[in-house]
């Protein structure tokens, strides 16, 4: 048992040592990586298409980069990858990055012809090695659109254009200003360049197929067609959690027959991750889904309009609303069609600070100050960018960057402040917190501190106080050696007297016993 214990022991030991002297990797920031794309614009692939799509690399450390290899992450589902998978692996590399410096990496993607009109997320590895050979990992996601490749339309001669067919399916995206979000635009397609990306971030709609109509009195042979030409919002930026009227514009495109006795019924997805959450995104903030209207003329238009209540736990992203059309035609015919919108809801960005903690809370002019807080995210979208400023009287301005926070996460705020001038006693300082949302939109938010700063101390006179001090100080160390010697003096001086007076005693007492002696004898 005894020698079982021993080897424990050993092997414990050996352990020990082994952690203390065994070296330790070294991470260094992801925050040294800064990866964006040139002047953060999203780009547009109509399907088919072949494009370079750039991402820039910025070393925004103090120390040296190398081997920064940027590589993008390929779904394995086709509806998250828009592009034709040309090679096995996509990668790029750039072998040195200066302090400072950035670096630019590209690739050919080219569009599915199959893909999806919308809006897709890329998706980027980076990893780069630091000078003492720490590995840096960084991961970055960027958005592109993919529009409809555009169709030939025949030409009948002249410069007038030919009119849309009736019963083909038209998608439109908000290229027009009407109204309060401005969705109502074109019924061709998808739009180039700006009004492409508008659609991926303002919504859009999509008529579907039309059924029924005709009859024994319809001469003409063609079924009228209702269609969406746009919607708008009012107010323009759908929140989750929040009241807005949908109003929808509609078209009659049959040029001879008028519609009547019109239903339509409103449907959006249900959302929720469970059973006793799931819910419609949208629902009538009072009454029904249903709505009628009379009838729409020949070539005529109509509004209808609805009051919705967004979801309060919907993610940010655009939500489809299923639009059913049941209609009459001119030989009361019944006639089905149905389309569908797509609507963007709105997150506010939630979060909240701690209290500031400062040590010292009163400095010299010179020295520094650190100060400490954490950030908590506590909405539903993601913070990008995330800074803090910290600036105010007597203190040199002092700027951090935090990076992305995620929704429910948090992140420590951690600056030295150094003072440059004194102030009259403590004053108001400001942290200024800025960031950016999915579009690149900054928002800032600002909270106080108080700090003192002091003058700063003079060494050199201080030092020649404390040396006056100590020469005009009472000598104490003197005078307590003396007093030592004085009282071991004193105690030798007792000490012999006291001998003395005995040795004289004794003597006296001798010489009596002598001289009873002497008197005996006689």
């Amino acid at each position: 048992m005894k020698q079982i214990k021993k080897i424990a022991a050993a092997v414990l030991m050996m352990t020990v040592i082994w952690g203390m002297v065994s070296p330790t990797p070294l991470k260094a920031a992801a925050s040294q990586l800064e990866v964006s794309v040139p002047d953060n614009k999203v780009l547009t692939y109509k399907q088919g298409d072949k494009k370079e799509f750039k991402v820039c690399i910025a070393n925004t450390g103090e120390s040296d980069l190398t081997k920064i290899t940027v590589v993008p992450k390929l779904r394995n589902s086709g509806d998250k990858w828009p592009f034709q998978t040309e090679y096995q692996s996509y990668s790029q590399t750039i072998e040195t990055l200066e302090a400072g410096k950035s670096g630019e990496v590209s690739f050919d993607f080219t569009a599915r012809k199959n893909a999806d009109a919308g809006r897709y997320t890329l998706s980027f590895d980076i990893s780069a090695f630091g000078e003492e050979g720490e590995e840096v990992l960084n991961t970055s996601s960027f958005y592109v659109n993919i529009a409809a490749k555009e169709q030939q339309k025949p030409q009948t001669g002249g410069d007038k254009k030919p009119a849309s067919p009736q019963g083909s399916d038209q998608m439109g995206a908000g290229s027009g200003n009407s109204g309060s979000a401005g969705n109502s635009g074109s019924t061709d397609g998808f739009l180039d360049g700006n009004s492409s990306q508008l659609l991926a971030a303002a919504g859009g709609f999509d008529n579907g197929a039309v059924t029924g109509g005709g009859g024994e009195g319809n001469t003409s042979g063609s079924v009228p067609r209702v269609i969406v030409t746009g919607f708008d919002t009012n107010p323009a930026e759908v929140k989750a959690g929040s009241n807005f009227t949908l109003t929808i514009h509609l078209k009659n495109t049959s040029k001879a027959t008028r519609v009547s006795n019109m239903l339509f019924d409103l449907e959006a997805p249900s959302e929720g991750s469970d059973e006793q959450t799931t819910s419609p995104a949208f629902l009538p903030s009072s009454g029904s889904s249903s709505i009628y209207l009379d009838g729409i003329k020949a070539g005529g238009t109509a509004d209808i309009s609805i009051q919705l209540n967004a979801k309060a736990d919907l993610v940010q992203k655009p939500y489809s609303i299923n639009l059913s059309m049941k209609y009459e035609d001119g030989n009361a015919a019944q006639v089905e069609a149905a389309s569908s919108l797509s609507i963007p809801v709105k997150q506010d960005a939630r979060f909240e600070m701690s209290d500031f903690e400062i040590t010292p809370a009163t400095i010299a002019a010179g020295e520094e100050a650190n100060i400490t807080s954490s950030l908590y995210n506590l909405g539903r979208v993601k913070l990008y960018n995330v800074k803090a400023v910290f600036e105010g009287e007597g203190i040199k301005k002092e700027e951090i960057f935090l990076g992305n926070v995620e929704p429910g996460a948090s992140t420590d705020i951690d600056a030295m402040l150094e003072g440059t001038e004194p102030t009259s006693g403590m004053k108001d300082m400001k942290m200024t917190l800025s960031y950016e949302d999915e579009a690149g939109q900054v928002a800032t938010a600002e909270k106080t501190f108080q700090l003192e700063i002091t003058e700063m101390e003079d060494t050199a006179a201080m030092t020649d106080f404390s040396n006056t001090e100590e020469e005009k100080g009472f000598p104490v160390i003197p005078v307590a050696v003396a007093a030592v010697i004085l009282a071991a003096a004193a105690a030798v001086i007792v000490v012999r007297k006291g001998k003395k007076k005995k040795m004289d005693a004794l003597e006296e007492e001798g010489l009596l016993d002598e001289l009873d002696r002497s008197s005996e004898n006689e």
